[in-house]
């Protein structure tokens, strides 16, 4: 049995403004009706599989539990990073739990914002590698390019594969990420591959090469794993010692340095999803290569996507070519398709103007549900919130606002200070500043609210949890 290691830490702001670091592209359904986390995790499943071992930090571990929940998945177990270190800790973390119960067995490393078409091939190229990694090899597998891409890294064959997905070959060196010149080389040689940064080896050949290629990394990691902290169904890594662990890559801490490594050539289709030029390429395009999404007509244009992501927003394109145009409520992008790579850029320069658009979704996700911003005024604020069925807020009090909720749909159970009262559709309450308060939803359907605030700050960092079923400090 193999155990799918899925990485599901990063903030992806190449794809912004959907991908963003409260609420990175690993959530968001980019194609199709499943996130493109759930389809990894799907991807990863079966009779061949156990249950998934998952990485995150503490922002998205709901996240994670709820997307599963929605396919009827359960994790093997989630392991939440203090912060981010970068692939090599993550990776060693993983074996090391994993070394508790199977040092044996196998690994499948991979990130959760891939997307792979051909779901059964990208399987039957795992089963490839499965020989090659149960003898101690250290098997990564190369995505046989389709131009010439300076996004990605590269591994290099000593001869162009002539069979693909049939068996693994032996691999030659790593290849930094190129300028566009060098990769049209590569890709015109035949024996480049491109990186998929995905990984299978046993647990016990990972730890001996963390062992002989990155030693420094066994103490922090192994302290940060023997340290940690159950947390509702979560194993939160030890921060201290998480705080003295080198961020570096896998690729440079082992892979680069490792002589037992092999490669499984794959061709069916594969992208990381790295740009809304990758997200054109994977999309359903019409006879001009025209891909829209949501409320978006495109009228006379060329190889351009047209996307909103807001029901009551339209976006209308007219005589457009190589354009990408992303709507969504509180932020728009229009792009020369040429200069995606270029999205990273914004989004440093929003942050330099403090814009909170550079990193905050516009719906703010919680456990037990979300709630986004209507209208914000200089001492007011208006909210839509929803509550998923059977699950609580804090029990919390303000300092600085008073709020004023009316159900539109479900019902909520309301307490304030010793009152406890049901509270139906179009029905409404008060709480009074500094009043402490709990909002449930005791049903079986979404509850959803809408809630006035009035006071001097409205901040969300003005709470005071007395009680709380997630565990948040």
């Amino acid at each position: 049995m193999i155990t799918p290691v899925l990485l599901c830490g990063g903030s992806g702001t190449r794809l912004w403004p959907l991908s963003r670091k409260s609420y990175p592209k690993q959530f968001v359904p980019l194609l199709g009706d499943k996130t493109l986390f759930q389809a990894s995790a799907e991807r990863l499943s079966g009779t061949d599989y156990n249950a998934p071992l998952i990485l995150t930090n503490s922002d998205f571990r709901f996240i994670v539990t709820e997307q599963l929940a929605e396919m009827g998945m359960d994790p093997g177990a989630i392991l939440i990073e203090p912060e981010g270190r970068n692939t090599a800790p993550a990776v060693l973390a993983a074996a090391m739990w994993l070394e508790k119960t199977d040092p044996d067995g196998l690994m499948l490393v991979a990130p959760s914002d891939h997307v792979v078409p051909n779901t059964d091939a990208f399987r039957e190229a795992v089963q490839a590698g499965v020989a090659s990694a149960k003898s101690g090899q250290l098997v990564t597998f190369g995505i046989k390019p389709t131009h010439g891409e300076t996004g990605y890294g590269y591994l290099e064959l000593s001869e162009a594969p002539a069979k693909v997905d049939l068996s693994t070959m032996p691999l030659t060196r790593f290849v930094e990420k190129p300028d566009q010149a060098r990769a049209d080389e590569m890709v015109g040689a035949g024996n480049f591959l491109w990186n998929a940064g995905i990984f299978l080896f046993s647990v016990r050949a990972i730890l001996d090469a963390f062992k002989a290629h990155a030693p420094d990394l066994m103490t922090p990691v192994q302290a940060a794993v023997d340290k940690g902290k159950p947390d509702l169904g979560f194993l939160r890594l030890d921060p201290e010692a998480w705080r003295s662990v080198e961020d570096i890559s896998i690729d440079y801490a082992v892979m680069e340095r490792a002589s037992n490594l092999s490669v499984v050539p794959f061709a069916k289709g594969w992208s990381d999803l790295g740009g809304w030029d990758a997200v054109l390429r994977e999309s359903v395009r019409d006879e001009r290569g025209v891909a829209t999404s949501g409320p978006a007509v495109a009228l006379d244009c060329d190889d351009t996507l047209l996307r909103s992501e807001d029901d009551g927003l339209e976006v209308v394109g007219i005589g457009l070519r190589n354009i990408i145009a992303i709507a969504m409520p509180d932020a728009v992008l229009i792009a020369d398709s040429r200069r995606a790579q270029d999205v990273k850029l914004a989004v440093a320069a929003l942050k330099t103007k403090k814009a909170r658009q550079a990193t905050a979704f516009p719906k703010d996700h919680r456990p037990w549900g979300w709630f986004e911003s209507l209208v914000i005024g200089d001492r007011f604020q208006v909210k839509r919130i929803v509550v998923h069925p059977g699950a609580a807020l804090s029990l919390q009090s303000h300092h600085h606002r008073s709020e004023h909720w009316i159900v539109v749909e479900g019902t909520a159970k309301v307490t304030v200070n010793e009152d406890v009262k049901l509270i139906s559709e179009n029905q409404s309450v008060y709480i009074p500043l500094g009043a402490v308060h709990r909002m449930e939803n005791p049903g079986k359907v979404p509850m959803v609210l809408i809630e006035v605030q009035t006071g001097t700050y409205l901040g969300e960092d003005d709470i005071i949890r007395y009680e709380d079923v997630y565990a948040r400090s």
